[in-house]
């Protein structure tokens, strides 16, 4: 899957989140209608900015993703 990083932008213009990867999670469950961490993980995981994102935040695998998504 490729994340559509201009409907990314456009989605994060009208988002009330100031911090980008919690607005990408916000997009991708929203964008794409994605609910299972599993696969917001593994989108992130294909993704090149998407790599990025979550070796910043040190996840590693869906379960730790899955407690930041709670928090959201």
């Amino acid at each position: 899957m490729t994340i559509d990083w201009d409907a990314y932008k456009d989605h994060k213009q009208y988002s009330v989140r100031d911090d980008n990867f919690e607005i990408t999670l916000e997009f991708l469950k929203s964008y794409y209608n994605m609910t299972n961490p599993y696969d917001i993980y593994d989108a992130l995981k294909e993704d090149d900015i998407g790599q990025m994102m979550l070796k910043k935040r040190n996840i590693t695998d869906a379960a730790t993703l899955e407690k930041i998504l709670y928090t959201i």
